[in-house]
Parts: structure tokens; C-alpha cells; sequence
């Protein structure tokens, strides 16, 4: 991951009531391959958070833009404004923003980094933990280090997507912890940032998707089970990258054979899904199939499903089914008939 230009600033806790006060860096960090290191390990922390993911706003009702940092950024990639003063731009803002929401010291790492085809603009406050190391004569010492995976706030810019004649909905992404609402809603407008996408909300109707196609194609659970391992795998994978998941891809990861069976089916059905998705991870690692089979009985099923549409009565030990699958039904019925 070829690091273009990166710099740490430190935000520093006074005692007692005192304001938080930046300590802006006077020069870039250099390049190393320990920070090539740490920003790798970065990056995989970040795409492990909860986020929102959309766009920089155009303009209010009233013609003014939300923010200048959209503006600030422009000028630095075309040229007129060097990484060093944008940088102390973001940093003096972010400063007053932490400071209304969080009473710890910190160090903000801004980072413009190529990976692959894509360059990316990455924000991120870091905070210290106390360690302990073995220095040079095996005597043991407390040293301190970076907490990556306690990001209090954190963006990520994919700046081609920005930049291209059609930019996407969700080429921005900004964290959104729980209990940390009114953090992220000022870091957003401090980007001036709007939300383009609803990643939990869009994750969770492509597997309903997902589930209205197996059920739909009468799958044996065999290649049921198949299919969900290969969803899972390929979203996953795409949430490790910090990239979307595209439909038609995840449709011929699901059937190479039939490689546009799945995205039809969306298509076909009307979902209202974006053609490019940010997984959830959280709402990814909720969808595995329950599965069990005995004394001729075979059942399996989604297991969101479970306190819906299913519900398993421990009491009685009772499985309770409130929607019964249409060929199940039929078949029910014709031998009520007989």
C-alpha cells in the first residue's frame, strides 16, 4: 500500500476543565515500513467498525455548501494546496469537535494512500494504551502504544469514486459506534457528509433476497447451504477490503453455471437495491442456516428468520412455523384433499 503522504497531529487533554489543544506536526512522517505496517493494520480496524457510508452534500436550500472541506480537498488534489496545511485544516477542526464530545487525548493520523487502482483519503483518531515491552538487557518495560482498534472517530475517502464523471453514493464513510451518535453526526458535518446509503438496511433486504431465491428455485439443502457459504465468503471478503459488494459479481460467485440467476431475480423482483451494496458486518455474521434432520423430518432455514417468521419454543421444545413455504403448503393441502 504505497502511503503518498501522511502526518500525525497530537491532540492534547489539559488538567482538570482545561480545552483540548492541538500540537499540530511541523512535517510529514517519512516513509517506513512499519508505517506501511501500521496504516495496513489500520485500515483492516477501520473496515471491522460500524459506519455510515455516503457522499459529500451538494448545497443547502439557501446555494452554501455544508462544509469547506470538500473544497479544501479539491484544491489539495489538483495541486494548489499542499498535504501538510490541509492536514492542520482537518486537524484544527476535529480538535473543537472532540473536545465537545470526549475528554481523553488522542493522535490524528491523516493518511493519502494508493491501493491498487484506488487512492484513498483516510481521517482517523487514535488513542494510547499501556503496555509492556523487553528492552535490550530482557528487563521488562511499560511502554505505549497506538490503540488501532479504538478509533473515537474515523473517515475514509475513496477519492477516484469521488472524482470520476459519475461518482457513486457511498465513495465516503465515517464511523458510527454505538453511544456515539452525536459524534458522528458532528464529524459528518464537519466533512460535510450525508448519508448516500443504508448499509445495515440494504445488507438485510439482500438477504431476503437471497432467501426468496433459494426458497424460490426449491434448492436441495445441500446446495442451500452451498450457496449461503459463498454469499457470506464473498461478503465478507468485501467488508475486509472496505469494498462494496456489486450484485452481478455475488451473482456469479452464487452460480457459475447460471451466473446471472441471482441478480435477474433482484431485478425481476424489485428490491429497490443499489447496484453496488456496503456490507454490514454485523448483520452478516447474524445470517447461517439452521439445519437438522431426524426420525424423517429434515428442516432448515435462515437463521434471521428465527423469532420472525420461525419461533422455537424451548418450554415444549416446539418449533413454531408462521409462514409455510408456498410448494410445502400446496402439498399440504392436496393431501388434505385425498
Amino acid at each position: 500500500m504505497p502511503i503518498l503522504h501522511c502526518v500525525a497531529h497530537r491532540l492534547e487533554k489539559g488538567a482538570g476543565d482545561q480545552p483540548l489543544t492541538l500540537v499540530a506536526a511541523e512535517t510529514e512522517l517519512p516513509g517506513s515500513a512499519v508505517l506501511d505496517d501500521l496504516l495496513a493494520r489500520l485500515n483492516d480496524a477501520y473496515h471491522a467498525k460500524q459506519k455510515s457510508w455516503g457522499r459529500f452534500a451538494d448545497t443547502t436550500p439557501e446555494g452554501r455548501t455544508t462544509s469547506p472541506f470538500p473544497a479544501e480537498l479539491a484544491a489539495y488534489l489538483d495541486g494548489s494546496r499542499d498535504f501538510l496545511a490541509l492536514s492542520r485544516q482537518i486537524a484544527e477542526r476535529l480538535t473543537t469537535l472532540v473536545d465537545a464530545h470526549l475528554s481523553v487525548s488522542g493522535h490524528l493520523l491523516i493518511a493519502h494512500a494508493r491501493q491498487g487502482d484506488a487512492e484513498h483519503l483516510l481521517v482517523a483518531l487514535l488513542h494510547e494504551r499501556e503496555g509492556f515491552g523487553v528492552a535490550e538487557d530482557m528487563a521488562i518495560a511499560p511502554v505505549r502504544q497506538l490503540n488501532l482498534t479504538q478509533m473515537s472517530l474515523a473517515a475514509r475517502i475513496n477519492l477516484g469514486q469521488w472524482r470520476s464523471d459519475s461518482p457513486s453514493r457511498q465513495y465516503l464513510s465515517w464511523t458510527h459506534d454505538r453511544g456515539g451518535r452525536k459524534l458522528a453526526e458532528g464529524l459528518a458535518e464537519l466533512l460535510g457528509a450525508e448519508e448516500g446509503i443504508d448499509a445495515t438496511g440494504e445488507t438485510r433486504t439482500l438477504l431476503r433476497a437471497f432467501s426468496d431465491f433459494v426458497e424460490q428455485e426449491d434448492l436441495p439443502e445441500e446446495q442451500s447451504r452451498e450457496k449461503t457459504e459463498a454469499l457470506i465468503d464473498y461478503a465478507s471478503d468485501q467488508a475486509r477490503r472496505g469494498e462494496p459488494i456489486t450484485l452481478e459479481a455475488l451473482s456469479e460467485v452464487l452460480d457459475e453455471q447460471q451466473p446471472k440467476a441471482f441478480f435477474e431475480h433482484i431485478r425481476n423482483a424489485d428490491y429497490g437495491l443499489s447496484a453496488e451494496i456496503p456490507p454490514d458486518k454485523r448483520t452478516l455474521t447474524q445470517f447461517r442456516r439452521f439445519a437438522g434432520r431426524a426420525g424423517g423430518v429434515s428442516i432448515s432455514f435462515d437463521s434471521h428468520l428465527l423469532g420472525s417468521s420461525i419461533e422455537y419454543d424451548d418450554t415444549q421444545d416446539r418449533l413454531i412455523i408462521k409462514q409455510v413455504p408456498k410448494q410445502l403448503r400446496e402439498q399440504l393441502k392436496r393431501r388434505q384433499r385425498n
